[in-house]
């Protein structure tokens, strides 16, 4: 049975190192979460590193200035990995390409210095995929025909954002996972670095040594994050311990009418997916 800690001071003689989901977990894209920044800092302060480990697309020095927008401190997080650092090392391996590239203006720092071409599905060398080039309005059935053209001609897509969805504000957005979803349908293949793939894992255990100056001990590392086929499953793959932030993406999905972490629906998600969480919480507090 998943363990349910009252917050996350009562796990602090178990753990050196924390890597943090950042959507969800610190801020909903439209403001921060005042105590879960502060169980941060808190950490930080009297116990160890706080690795930020994020599926944005965006290389992570490009996303900083958001958290800082968002009103979230510097104080809380030691340093930052994100799915485009990660990323850019599975999209360098095909420059020159050309590449379709499938996204926002917002997301284009991650191509910077790669020396990819870019072209359209009928003349692209692969795909490459960070999200819709309008969330607000778009969803994953508009690029349908798109992406069929390439799964024809036997593209490999790279995705690097493996988020289906991620929450505005209170709406649901889909992401770029949602596209890499309907391109496997379609017959094409998928490539991700980000969680739960073990290659954004290997950047935010390598900061973490180099901010302890030494040998991280991987059974005193404790994952938090919101999504269950993403954080949770990444860290269960991973061998890494995991607390889990109920009423992130999974919403009332996994607390009660109450707000109150539901144990009964926090199994049966975990269960769903064949997975496991060493904690779980309703929200990230101290």
């Amino acid at each position: 049975m998943t363990d349910l800690p009252p917050g996350l001071s009562a796990l602090a003689d178990r753990y050196d190192v924390l890597l943090c989901d950042v959507w969800g977990v610190i801020h909903n894209g439209v403001e921060s979460f005042p105590e879960a920044c502060q169980a941060l800092v808190e950490w930080r302060t009297r116990h160890g590193p706080v690795i930020l480990i994020s599926n944005s697309p965006r290389p992570s020095e490009h996303v900083v200035e958001q958290l800082d927008r968002l009103g979230v401190p510097r104080e809380a997080w030691s340093a930052f990995v994100t799915s485009g650092d990660a990323t850019r090392t599975l999209l360098a391996a095909r420059a020159p390409g050309p590449a379709w590239i499938v996204g926002p203006d917002r997301d284009l720092p991650l191509y910077e210095g790669l020396g990819l071409t870019t072209a359209g599905p009928e003349d692209a060398a692969f795909v490459a995929v960070t999200g819709m080039v309008d969330d607000e309005t778009e969803a994953p059935d508009d690029y349908r025909d798109r992406l069929a053209i390439a799964a024809e001609r036997g593209l490999t897509l790279i995705c690097a954002n493996p988020d289906r969805v991620v929450q505005r504000g209170s709406r649901l957005i889909y992401c770029g996972g949602a596209l890499a979803d309907l391109y496997e349908i379609l017959g094409g293949e998928v490539l991700m670095a980000g969680k739960p793939y073990k290659a954004i894992y290997d950047l935010a255990l390598a900061e973490a040594q180099a901010l302890k100056g030494g040998p991280v001990d991987r059974a005193r590392v404790l994952c938090i994050g919101d999504g269950v086929i993403t954080d949770v499953k990444g860290a269960h793959d991973q061998g890494l311990a995991c607390l889990f932030i109920a009423k992130g993406i999974h919403g009332e999905h996994a607390v009660g009418p109450d707000g109150r972490l539901d144990p009964t629906k926090v199994e049966g998600l975990l269960a769903a997916e064949r997975v496991g969480a060493t904690h779980a919480m309703a929200d990230l507090v101290w």
